[in-house]
């Protein structure tokens, strides 16, 4: 493995992000690792987390460096960000092969998970899959897959290109529209988000839109035993509230938490969301 250490954290903050580059089954997958307190100094497992489609690792920056209270990885999906594009296409359950080699490779034994978005698809398969490495599970702005109830059809047609990440300029004018929340009412917000993304290639990006392709965990919802926290904003255009309604009801151990804000809550407010995922993970 190939390590570096990104030198600092925004804001004054004392965290440091570390920057790997893990090799799994031949995929090299571009990884940043936090290192809170681990279980004998009062923290807990590390955090695994999945992103959103065509999203870098650099976005979730903001979020763990206000997650103090244990490590956090998060990677780059192959053909997004650093981690390069894969020989050929691959599914969700690939990825949550990846992501077991990740852990073994950073020597974690059991993890928390949690997913945004498309991630939320991916955070599902982990913990379908590979159900003892999982110990608890966080499902931020996302759905069963294909049984989704849709949102705006004007607003999942962006989804089909990765325009929004190759051209900041653009995303800035439709993140109200397709992101809803506070980017409705406070423009700026953005700034920061756009100034953190990297653009990936499209083949890449249409990578990751196929690799969901039909994917759905409604047949086997019923069947995770995690104790499971589902975060949804109230104003998101892109997955509406009644798919984290479903969700709730369908995992047998979950709780919902509704957020006055839109589909991007972890990134409108980093602090708020990681104390809620704090306590949450924190309970006995």
């Amino acid at each position: 493995m190939n390590a570096r250490s990104d030198a600092g954290a925004p804001g004054g903050a004392s965290s440091a992000i570390e920057i790997r580059d893990i090799e799994v089954r031949g995929q090299i997958l571009r990884t940043a690792i936090t290192h809170g307190p681990d279980a004998e100094n009062g923290g807990g497992p590390p955090l695994l987390m999945f992103n959103g489609i065509g999203a870098n690792l650099e976005l979730g920056f903001p979020f763990l460096h206000e997650l103090k209270g244990r490590s956090a990885i998060l990677f780059d999906a192959p053909g997004a960000g650093g981690s390069p594009r894969p020989r050929r296409p691959y599914r969700a359950s690939t990825l949550a092969r990846w992501a077991r080699g990740v852990l073994d490779a950073l020597e974690v034994e059991q993890a928390d998970v949690s997913g945004v978005s498309w991630g939320g698809g991916m955070a599902q398969q982990f913990a379908f899959q590979h159900p003892s490495r999982c110990r608890r599970l966080i499902l931020a702005a996302t759905s069963a897959g294909a049984m989704m109830v849709p949102g705006k059809l004007s607003v999942i047609s962006t989804l089909s290109s990765n325009k929004r990440y190759a051209e900041p300029g653009y995303m800035r004018s439709i993140a109200g529209e397709i992101y809803g929340g506070a980017f409705r009412t406070d423009p700026t917000l953005i700034n920061r988000h756009a100034a953190g993304m990297k653009p990936q290639s499209p083949a890449g990006y249409r990578l990751q839109l196929l690799a969901m392709l039909g994917w759905t965990s409604a047949p086997w919802l019923w069947s995770l035993r995690q104790p499971t926290l589902i975060m949804a904003g109230v104003d998101d255009p892109l997955i509406p509230v009644a798919n984290a309604r479903f969700l709730a009801a369908m995992i047998p151990r979950a709780e919902l938490t509704l957020i006055d804000d839109g589909h991007l809550f972890l990134v409108t407010d980093p602090v708020g969301s990681a104390r809620l995922i704090e306590e949450f993970l924190e309970r006995p």
